[in-house]
């Protein structure tokens, strides 16, 4: 797999990369991989190929309904394995060999898609009308998305993990939806990744995580005033 630039992207992830909104901030990011094998891709391709025929073989033995029919193809194996690739190169230092890509990698339209984007984007693109007029938020995502990967010819899927399996979920974080779209012609993904933060709870965890040697600069100050009294310095309390 291998990043790709796009413009287009560029102008959407400017507006997206820290979008506060008060008490909350939405933040997106759109990333475009080309699904040639780069580097350890045909490893980890033959391993997640390996992973789930394994899997399709221990579900063959039970008669209790299985998300495993979506391994039966082999093309959509492949694609499970473009998807699961571009997470490890959006996150090179995540360790995703535990997951199981067909049970965190959902079928969508852009009927479904649109439908969440409209409900959770709201006002995010209220922002963007006021900041850039013209068109609005999801025609400008829209027309993007088209010019890398041709959304008529494009598969959508979104990704779904548990919490310990999720890479992208922030502290404070109140939602958060990924998705990717394929196209397999083109041999192209773009990953579609937005949340939306409490900058109530993430200001807290700054307070919390205040670093040492900010404390042992007041307590510095606070030795010095106090050294001051003794020697006769000012005398105001310090509490």
């Amino acid at each position: 797999m291998k990043f790709l630039e796009y413009t287009p992207l560029d102008r959407l992830n400017d507006f997206l990369s820290h979008l506060n909104l008060g008490e909350r901030t939405i933040k997106g990011c759109l990333e475009a991989y080309s699904c040639k094998h780069t580097g350890t891709d045909k490893k980890l391709s033959l391993s997640l190929e390996n992973e789930m025929l394994d899997y399709l073989g221990k579900s063959s033995d039970t008669d209790s309904p299985s998300p495993a029919d979506v391994l039966l193809s082999r093309s959509s194996r492949k694609t499970l394995i473009y998807l699961v690739l571009t997470l490890y190169h959006m996150y090179p230092d995540y360790d995703f060999s535990a997951m199981k890509a067909h049970q965190f990698f959902t079928a969508e339209s852009w009927d479904s898609f649109k439908q969440i984007f409209d409900t959770y984007m709201f006002e995010a693109s209220k922002e963007w009308i006021e900041t850039n007029g013209g068109n609005s938020l999801l025609d400008s995502l829209y027309k993007a998305l088209d010019e890398v990967v041709k959304l008529a010819d494009c598969e959508i899927y979104s990704y779904n993990p548990d919490s310990d399996a999720d890479p992208f979920l922030e502290r404070g974080a109140i939602w958060s939806f990924n998705f990717f779209f394929y196209h397999r012609k083109l041999k192209r993904v773009v990953s579609f990744r937005f949340c939306c933060l409490s900058n109530l709870v993430t200001e807290e965890f700054l307070m919390a995580e205040l670093p040492y040697e900010e404390d042992g600069e007041i307590f510095d100050d606070m030795d010095m005033k106090l050294l001051n009294r003794v020697e006769g310095g000012p005398s105001t309390c310090l509490w």
